[in-house]
Formats: structure tokens, C-alpha cells, sequence
């Protein structure tokens, strides 16, 4: 990892249109990124619910480096209709190569991939790019997208990752027709929460800090993965309690103390998993100013319906009808309930949060078998 540091310095070095004001600023940040994470990620770890499987290592697997021709012909010269995503770094296409490796495959065979390309003169991006590189570059878990190579070629940076054939949970719960099925959700959340609980285990914890539903990729068999790592930090090791550091994340699904002090720890991630799983039995985003007065933040709309048996039930996404869990909305409720505590301290760890949710996964107690719609008065007289 500290070669292919290098490696991306002596890159950087290549690109004439850079100032020497930026290019300093990228020779510090490579050269602490370099200090800080050249040995992390050297254990094993064994566990029967994934969190910690003794096949998933926390040690440096070896990157393609791809030309950017090789990208640009992987995805038929970026063409429009390949575009998988947009966000504030750039677009990303869906594309096809040789398996194991960077030769060009034609559509449709090979490996799928996710091409993502980085905005130019970005120095910000640039600064995200080398951290998503640091970490998927040494992380592999099951439930973390696997990050297949990179490009970096005068101004472009691009990552190659698995390509996931159903997008987004962002996309499943706030944009498709069809509502995603309760069942699914309750995987996908617990496929999220078993990669969290493996970046905050061990002493070398990684705090995510971006955690949110268009970060939370699914498989064609709703398994989640958690992917842009741009923001991922280092946690507190030792006798220290907590990473102090600039406010970075989305508004929304960042936790309270975190903004107020910039003081970053895994319960941070928590908090955010929090938010993620009231957006997934809600239906509703974490922020939606397109709503009435007092409903706009979800967790201040919905703390006061959590511990409350009787209201509960009107959080539920209306898309899904009665068509959900009783003892799984009730137990997610809980689970919300404990993730958005204000106290920090008192949030459960990612691995008892898996040991709640581990059981929903085969609850059949549907609400549709329970409650019977009532006949209106007119339709009682019409009979």
C-alpha cells in the first residue's frame, strides 16, 4: 500500500495543470495518509455472524492499475446511457472487462464493473479518491463493495468496483414504483449492519462517516454492501475516546455531537445507522423540506412515535400496506430507538444491534393476517 502511495504521488507529480499550492497540499496528505495507514489491517477475525470471518482479512489485496483507454473503451467511450450514478465527485458507468484483467471485454461479456470517474482539478475529490483506495485497498468483507482497480492518468481518477446489479437502497426505497419488499429490507439493513460492525472492531477501528441509503449497494440477491469510503477515519485507539476532526457527511444522518464538536466516534456510525433504518421502515428521507412544518427531520417527526405501542404503527411506510412484520416493525422500532439515543455512550456497539435485527430476518406474523379492513357504516347498509 505505502508503494502504491507512492506510486499515485509520482502520478500527481505528472499532472502540468496543477498549481504548486495544490500540489503541496496532495504531497502532505499522501505522505500523513502514508504514516497513518502503511501498517494498519493486519488481523484475522472469526465470528459466526460475519462481523468477523476468519476468510475476510484486514490486510492489503492487490489493485488493478488500468489505463484510461482501457476504461474508456470498458464503457464504450462513457457513453450516456451507461451511467449508473451521479454525484458530487462524478458520474458512474457501467462497463465490461477480461476477468482478472484490465483488457476491455465487449458489452455484455466478462466481468461487469462500475467505472467511477472523478471531476477534474478536484483537489477535495482528489484528497476522497486516495482515501477510497487506502481503505477498500485493505479492507475485504462481504458486505464491503470490492474495489477492483484504479486509473490514474495525468487530470483522471477513476476506481473499478463489482458492479451491483440492484443499485442502491436510496433508489429501492425513495424512487422505484414498486415498494421493496419488508422481508428485503430487513436483509439489506442487516448485510449493512455486518459491515459496519466489522470496520469498528478490533483496535484499529475505521469510523465510516457516511453512512446513508445511496452508499448501501445490493446484489441481485438483496445482499448489502457498504461503498464510497471517500470520508472513512481512522477511530481512537489507545486511551483516547474519540477522533477530532472537521465536520464532514451529509446533514441529516450526521450525528448530533459529531456536528457540534467534531469529535468522531464509532457511535457516531451508529447514530447514522440509526437514521438509515427509520428512513427504511418509514419510507420517508432523513430530510425532506418538501413536507408540512414539524415533519421535514424525520428523527425529531418520529422519536416521539418509537416508545409509544399504540402510534407506532403510523410510522410504517404506507407504500408497504399491511404487508410487514408486527414483532419486526416493533423490534426495529426499538432498535431506532436505542441508535438515535442523544447520549452517545448509551447507543448499542454494531454487533448487538446485528443480534437484534439477526432474528427478524424470519418473522411471518404479517400484519395483513392480523388486522381485517373494517366495513364503513354505508357498506354495512348497503348489505
Amino acid at each position: 500500500m505505502i508503494y502504491l502511495l507512492a506510486s499515485l504521488l509520482v502520478h500527481s507529480m505528472k499532472c502540468s495543470s496543477r498549481t504548486f499550492s495544490s500540489m503541496t497540499a496532495e504531497m502532505r496528505y499522501l505522505n500523513a495518509s502514508s504514516r497513518d495507514l502503511g501498517d494498519r489491517f493486519q488481523r484475522n477475525f472469526g465470528d459466526e455472524n460475519g462481523v468477523n470471518a476468519s476468510t475476510e482479512k484486514r490486510t492489503p489485496h492487490r489493485l488493478l492499475e488500468f489505463t484510461f483507454q482501457e476504461l474508456k473503451s470498458a464503457t464504450v467511450n462513457f457513453r450516456p446511457d451507461s451511467i449508473l450514478g451521479e454525484g458530487g465527485f462524478g458520474y458512474v458507468f457501467k462497463g465490461w472487462i477480461e476477468p482478472d484483467s484490465t483488457a476491455p471485454a465487449k458489452p455484455g461479456t466478462g466481468l461487469t464493473v462500475a467505472v467511477k470517474s472523478l471531476k477534474e482539478n478536484a483537489l477535495q475529490g482528489h484528497r476522497e479518491w486516495v482515501a477510497e483506495v487506502d481503505f477498500l485497498g485493505q479492507l475485504h468483507h462481504k458486505h464491503l463493495v470490492k474495489l477492483i482497480g484504479y486509473c490514474i492518468e495525468d487530470d483522471q481518477r477513476l476506481l473499478v468496483y463489482e458492479f451491483m446489479a440492484r443499485g442502491s437502497l436510496e433508489n429501492h426505497i425513495f424512487r422505484r414504483t414498486l415498494p421493496l419488499p419488508w422481508p428485503c429490507r430487513m436483509k439489506v439493513v442487516l448485510g449493512a449492519a455486518k459491515g459496519l460492525a466489522f470496520l469498528h472492531v478490533g483496535p484499529k477501528p475505521v469510523i465510516y462517516r457516511d453512512f446513508k441509503t445511496s452508499n448501501i449497494l445490493i446484489d441481485a440477491d438483496y445482499n448489502a454492501k457498504l461503498s464510497d469510503f471517500g470520508l472513512a477515519k481512522a477511530g481512537p485507539q489507545g486511551d483516547k475516546t474519540h477522533v477530532s476532526t472537521r465536520v464532514l457527511g451529509t446533514y441529516g444522518y450526521a450525528a448530533p455531537e459529531y456536528v457540534m464538536t467534531g469529535h468522531l466516534t464509532t457511535k457516531s456510525d451508529v447514530y447514522s445507522f440509526g437514521v438509515v433504518l427509520l428512513e427504511v421502515l418509514t419510507g420517508r428521507r432523513s430530510i425532506d423540506k418538501k413536507r408540512p412544518p414539524g415533519e421535514q427531520n424525520l428523527v425529531a417527526w418520529a422519536r416521539p412515535y418509537l416508545s409509544d405501542r399504540r402510534r407506532l404503527y403510523q410510522l410504517v411506510d404506507p407504500r408497504l400496506g399491511l404487508n410487514y412484520s408486527i414483532r419486526g416493525v416493533q423490534k426495529v422500532a426499538q432498535i431506532c430507538h436505542h441508535c438515535l439515543n442523544r447520549d452517545s455512550k448509551s447507543r448499542p456497539m454494531m454487533d448487538e444491534v446485528i443480534k437484534h435485527l439477526t432474528p427478524l430476518q424470519d418473522l411471518n406474523d404479517m400484519a395483513s393476517a392480523t388486522y381485517r379492513p373494517r366495513p364503513s357504516p354505508r357498506g354495512k347498509a348497503r348489505r
